[in-house]
C-alpha cells in the first residue's frame, strides 16, 4: 500500500523558500517510493515565505504587484496577495508580508539599525485596503527596523512629529525626537479585522523588549539599543496601547504599532495552518515531515516545526524533521531527525547545494521510516 506523506516545511533562511524546500524533500521520498502519495504544503509563521504559503494553498489567490519604499528608503518591487471572497468577506482577504516589503533580507549585509523603516510594509497594507479587502492577514517576521511601527502607521495616514510639528525621521532615529502623534487621518482596520502573524511573544520595551533582544541583529549598538528602547517607551506613552502585551515587541515594535491600530496578534504557525487547511491535509497521513534552517531548543516555542509535529502526532502519523543543522539542545525524542550539515559533511557544503541534500534527506527518511514499519 502506498505511503501517504505530508511535507510541511518552513523556509531555509537565505537559501530556499518553504515551497522549494518541501518540493526537494518530496522528490527525495519519491525516489525511494515512486508510487507514494506525497503532498507538499509550504508553511510559515509570519516571516519570509508567508505570502507563498497562502499563494500555494488557496485556490484563486492573486498576486497584486506594487512598488514600495524599501527599508533602506529606496523603491523596490513587491506584491501583496488577494484571496478570493468568502462568506462574510465579500471583498476577499489581503495577505501582506513584512519580509518582502520592509525585511532585513532586503538590506543584504548593509544593516541600517537607526534608519530602517516599516514604511514600505504600510504602503502595501494601504494598497490592500484601498483595493477594498474585507480582512487583512499580516505576516511581520524578518523585520529590518526598530521603529515601533511608526513607518507603517505613517503610510496608513498617521503623523508622528517633533516638538515643532515637523515629521520625525524614519526608523528608530525618529523615535528620539518624537513628541506628538496625530491619528485623525489614519485608515481604519477593515470590517473583517486584521490578523497579525508572529512567532514572537516579547513585550515592546525593557530587558525582553524589541530593542534589547532583537536590536543587535538589526545593527544597533549598545547606545542605539538604549536610545531605541527609550524611544519605544515614548511612543507607547503617546499611543496608549498595552506595551506589555505578548508580541508587542515583534518586528522591532511593529507588533505594537499594529495593536495600537486595532489589529489582533496571533501565533503565526497555528494561524497559517488553520487558514491553509493543513490539519485536513495531515488527517490520514502515514508520515509528516517538517523542518527549517536551524532546529534548536527554541524551535519548540511556537516555531513552525513544533506546531507541525504536534499536528502529525495528533493524527497518529510518524513524524520527522529535516533541518540545515540540529543543535545539541534540540528535543528530538520520538522524531526521525536529519541534519543537512551531517549529510553533506559540513555546513558549507549543505548551504552550497541545499536542494540536493534535502532530496537525499527525503530519500533516506523514506528508507528509514518504511524499514521500521
Amino acid at each position: 500500500m502506498a505511503t501517504r506523506v505530508v511535507v510541511a516545511m518552513d523556509g531555509f533562511k537565505g537559501t530556499l523558500d518553504a515551497a522549494t524546500a518541501g518540493g526537494a524533500v518530496a522528490d527525495g521520498w519519491r525516489r525511494a517510493e515512486p508510487d507514494a502519495d506525497v503532498v507538499v504544503r509550504p508553511m510559515a509563521d509570519g516571516g519570509e515565505g508567508t505570502l507563498e504559503a497562502f499563494a500555494r494553498a488557496v485556490e484563486g489567490a492573486q498576486r497584486m504587484p506594487l512598488r514600495v519604499t524599501g527599508p533602506a528608503g529606496v523603491p523596490i518591487d513587491a506584491a501583496w496577495l488577494l484571496l478570493p471572497p468568502t462568506e462574510g468577506l465579500p471583498g476577499g482577504t489581503g495577505v501582506v508580508e513584512l519580509a518582502s516589503t520592509s525585511g532585513i533580507e532586503l538590506l543584504g549585509d548593509a544593516l541600517r539599525g537607526r534608519d530602517a523603516s516599516t514604511l514600505g510594509f504600510g504602503q502595501a497594507v494601504r494598497a490592500a485596503i484601498d483595493h477594498g479587502v474585507s480582512r487583512l492577514i499580516l505576516g511581520i517576521g524578518s523585520s529590518a527596523s526598530t521603529d515601533g511601527g511608526i513607518g507603517l502607521l505613517t503610510a496608513l495616514g498617521a503623523r508622528f512629529t517633533d516638538a515643532y510639528d515637523v515629521s520625525v525621521a524614519p526608523g528608530a532615529a525618529g523615535l528620539d525626537e518624537l513628541a506628538k502623534t496625530d491619528l485623525t487621518l489614519l485608515r481604519p482596520v477593515p470590517e473583517g479585522g486584521a490578523l497579525v502573524l508572529t512567532d514572537v511573544t516579547n513585550p515592546l520595551t525593557g530587558r525582553r523588549g524589541a530593542a534589547a533582544v532583537f536590536g543587535p541583529q538589526k545593527g544597533l549598538d549598545a547606545d542605539g539599543i538604549a536610545r531605541a528602547d527609550a524611544g519605544l517607551a515614548r511612543l507607547a506613552g503617546l499611543l496608549g496601547a498595552d506595551s506589555g502585551a505578548a508580541g508587542a515587541g515583534a518586528a522591532g515594535g511593529a507588533g505594537y504599532g499594529l495593536l495600537a491600530w486595532g489589529a489582533e496578534l496571533v501565533p503565526g504557525a497555528a494561524e497559517v495552518a488553520e487558514l491553509t487547511g493543513l490539519a485536513d491535509a495531515i488527517a490520514g497521513a502515514d508520515v509528516v515531515i517538517t523542518g527549517e534552517g536551524s532546529y534548536d531548543g527554541q524551535s519548540a516555542a511556537g516555531k513552525t516545526p513544533a506546531f507541525v509535529l504536534g499536528l502529525g502526532r495528533e493524527a497518529g502519523a510518524r513524524v520527522a524533521v529535516v533541518a540545515g543543522r540540529i543543535a545539541d539542545d534540540a528535543d528530538t525524542s520520538g522524531i526521525e531527525a536529519l541534519s543537512l550539515t551531517a549529510l553533506a559533511g559540513s555546513a558549507e557544503s549543505a548551504m552550497a547545494e541545499p536542494a540536493r541534500w534535502l532530496r537525499d534527506a527525503g530519500e533516506r527518511l523514506a528508507h528509514t521510516i518504511r524499514g521500521k514499519s
